[in-house]
């Protein structure tokens, strides 16, 4: 009988146990997207530094794009969330087209490259500017924890929102407009 009550507080707070390590685990991967579609919570706060040439020959660098909002996604081929992303990215950058201001780039991390890069994406029609993560690009954003990790940067240079895997384009879109809705503050020459 005693042995049967140790038993059931073990199963007890063996349940317990795991239902603290799933909520732990579930805060940890929706949080970062809880934060960009409310806007609540820390902004990242890094400066990233970067500076590259799209696989259309279009150079992008952190200079060019002060002012704008910058979607910045860090994904791979091989990538199953990534590959669920991108169509969410398209789709952004064709309703931010017409605004100069906002703006939706890739770097794809892939170690084959170009030559398994531009494929991929002509295949799936990705028209927004795409490059290729570099050692120097990955020191740049802060480093890659994993595929995809996406940073909305603000006109000021400044990342407001990083989110590691999948970003729902809910709370992607909600990110954006609210980085698009702020002040720019002017520099003094």
């Amino acid at each position: 009988m005693r042995l049967r009550g140790l038993k059931d507080q073990i199963f007890k707070w063996g349940e317990r146990l795991i239902f603290a390590a799933l909520l732990t685990f579930a805060l940890i991967r929706l949080g970062p997207q809880l934060a960009a579609w409310s806007g609540v919570g820390p902004i990242e706060g890094s400066q990233p530094d970067y500076a590259f040439v799209a696989l259309d020959a279009t150079p992008i660098s952190a200079d060019a794009m002060r002012g704008k909002v910058v979607v910045v996604n860090l994904w791979a081929t091989w990538c199953p969330p990534c590959r669920i992303e991108i169509p969410a990215l398209q789709r952004l950058h064709e309703e931010f087209e017409d605004r100069s201001d906002i703006v939706v780039v890739g770097l794809a991390g892939d170690v084959e490259g170009e030559r398994v890069v531009r494929p991929f994406l002509e295949e799936r029609g990705v028209t927004y500017a795409n490059g290729l993560l570099t050692a120097d690009l990955r020191a740049a954003f802060g480093g890659v924890q994993g595929f995809p990790t996406t940073l909305i940067i603000g006109r000021d240079g400044v990342v407001r929102s990083r989110v590691l895997g999948f970003f729902a384009p809910p709370a992607m879109r909600a990110a954006v407009r609210r980085a698009a809705a702020e002040a720019f503050p002017q520099l003094p020459e």
